[in-house]
């Protein structure tokens, strides 16, 4: 059956189900990445997590007898999406040292809006009427409310604050046009596993370079905490959902998936509650509040 055949045109219960898994793990991402960096400076991590998620790829593909190197004249794309996945991990990491997280978790969060605006110009189906749009921007809001503590936390902001805001909304920008990428490229019909692939054996050199040339060093020990942080990152969240993300992607509207990411923060702040002892405020019981009614009006038929 074409990949045409294959797509639908609404999230069904499958659809759902696992996106609310990988949503969750994205948020608990944030917890594991901020633990390892303890031991394991920023861009080297995001490059041995791209890295070693590329060889799972490699080696889940082999398994399945799935052929990802067959000429199916998806290079052009898979090239751009792998560029544009590392240049958003550097804007993100480079961003961090200039404003705090969950200033930037907010502006990265900005993607489904792009999304939005540029599927219409791919595929016509996909173009969300006017109370779809009130549902995105009331699960936007609810993001931003949940957060809002972050911002009045700094009363004096630091200098260079502006520079990580405009990364943040840089790397959003890089996310959302990685997604149209995809939709928009011969990577619609591709495997999960290659377009995965394309990300992860693009984005670990340029995110090793990057290392290279910001001058991070190489750990100098690795501790349980590290490597099981490192694991995490590499096998769960790189791997396992980012497989099932472009899945996903492949096989339903990409406005209604993005929408849905916006559940990534407030899992992320619901982890550092649990994790981290961080107090559950009212605005976390809000913005979950806001993002449900958000996802309700923008899945609607």
């Amino acid at each position: 059956m074409s990949a045409v055949h294959e797509r639908r045109s609404q999230l069904d219960p499958l659809a759902v189900g696992v996106l609310l898994i990988c949503c969750t793990l994205w948020g608990l991402n944030q917890v594991a990445a901020k633990v390892a960096l303890a031991d394991v400076p920023p861009l080297t991590q995001a490059a041995l997590r791209s890295g070693g998620a590329a060889v799972l790829v490699l080696t889940w593909a082999r398994w399945r007898g799935i052929n990802l190197f067959d000429s199916d004249r998806t290079w052009r794309g898979g090239l751009a999406a792998g560029t544009l996945f590392a240049a958003e991990f550097g804007c993100i990491f480079v961003g961090l040292q200039f404003t705090s997280a969950s200033r930037m978790v907010v502006f990265i969060y900005l993607a489904p809006f792009i999304v939005a605006l540029g599927m219409p110009l791919i595929a016509r189906g996909e173009r969300l009427a006017p109370l779809q749009w009130a549902g995105l921007a009331a699960a936007f809001a609810g993001v931003a409310w949940a957060f809002a503590e972050g911002f009045a936390a700094s009363a004096a902001a630091p200098p260079l604050q502006w520079l990580g805001d405009a990364l943040g909304v840089g790397a959003a920008l890089l996310w959302g046009a990685t997604t149209l990428v995809i939709r928009g490229s011969r990577l619609s019909s591709a495997a999960a596993e290659k377009t995965l692939l394309y990300q992860l054996i693009v984005s670990a050199p340029l995110l090793g370079a990057a290392a290279a040339v910001s001058g991070e060093a190489w750990p100098a020990r690795w501790t349980a905490t590290a490597l099981g942080s490192l694991g995490f990152q590499t096998v769960i969240v790189t791997f396992a959902s980012y497989l099932a993300w472009f899945w996903l992607v492949r096989h339903y509207p990409a406005t209604r998936l993005s929408a849905f990411t916006l559940l990534t923060p407030v899992a992320g702040l619901a982890a550092g509650v649990v994790l981290l002892g961080e107090p559950l405020t009212l605005r976390l019981a809000v913005a979950t509040a806001a993002v449900a009614l958000g996802l309700v009006l923008v899945n609607r038929r």
